[in-house]
């Protein structure tokens, strides 16, 4: 179209390009030149990037560049170079023993940072994610230990587990069944979980707490102390505080007494390394109950 046949828009006073559809009649107005060249390098930038960089999919791969980069393999190559960081506390975590390991406190660090990731791999599903425990699962924060608390001890309870049948060296440890053996009589159970409630804090009947205490005496004080205080060496839990294991209404002690529960905790040593084990042990020490 010349100059002398272009057509003057009449509300905007812009050209129009000649071209009209159903009365429509188009605007000429091009796209700023800065735009333009803005664009024209956009796309002489991608081209240079497909030759130089991976970018086209084939059916088994993909192009890759004439400069031979690979996200993969620079992700490969810092996880080698972190690894070779990580060996050296390894090895040290490794040769020491993990009572020596809280005592190094650059070693302990380090371990306490793997043992916080070990645990939410393995660890939460019966202990929580802030290893709080619930009914049947031990809470690790609070100072309360059926097999001790020292961070030797927890690393022992870790490595070989609880009434773990593959482990020749777990914990083993069942309260009789005093009450379904008749090994008690009905009243008898219901003083002794009376006298129970009562040296935890909870609500006992009164009348029944002397006799409950001479029947402790003679049958649960062999494993679980004189004063109620609990033996770590055969797994008595203390029975002097608040802290349950399962609850600590009559009910619940009763049926205990009745019928107890023992809870199964696997052996790691055969699913973990040791260095991981001795690293679960640091974290769970160090998660403030640990003695």
């Amino acid at each position: 179209m010349s100059k002398q046949d272009q057509e003057i828009d009449e509300i905007t006073g812009t050209e129009t390009t000649g071209h009209e559809w159903d009365g429509i009649k188009e605007l000429n107005t091009p796209l700023p030149r800065w735009w333009l060249w803005i664009f024209y390098a956009c796309v002489i930038w991608a081209v240079g990037y497909m030759i130089a960089m991976p970018s086209w999919p084939l059916l088994t791969g993909s192009t890759k560049g004439v400069l031979g980069y690979s996200s993969r393999g620079d992700l490969v190559t810092k996880l080698d170079t972190a690894k070779e960081a990580q060996a050296v506390f390894f090895t040290q975590i490794g040769e020491t023993e993990v009572a020596d390991i809280v005592a190094n406190e650059e070693l302990a660090r380090f371990a306490r940072a793997g043992g916080a990731s070990a645990f939410k791999v393995n660890c939460v599903q019966c202990h929580g994610a802030g290893a709080q425990g619930s009914a049947g699962y031990p809470n690790l924060n609070d100072d309360e230990w059926i097999w001790g608390g020292t961070v030797d001890e927890i690393y022992t309870s870790i490595a070989n587990g609880a009434r773990d049948d593959a482990n020749d060296d777990s914990h083993i440890s069942e309260m009789p069944a005093f009450g379904a053996d008749e090994l008690l009589e009905k009243e008898e159970v219901i003083a002794v979980a009376n006298y129970v409630a009562s040296i935890s804090g909870g609500d006992a009947d009164t009348a029944l707490i002397g006799n409950g205490a001479e029947i402790f005496t003679d049958n649960c004080a062999a494993c679980h102390g004189e004063k109620a205080e609990g033996v770590a060496e055969l797994g008595g839990p203390a029975l002097d505080n608040p802290i349950w294991l399962y609850d600590g209404s009559i009910e619940a002690i009763t049926a205990q007494i009745n019928t107890p529960k023992h809870g199964i905790m696997p052996a790691w040593s055969a699913k973990l390394d040791d260095v991981t084990v001795k690293q679960l042990a640091v974290y769970v020490h160090s998660l403030g109950g640990g003695r």
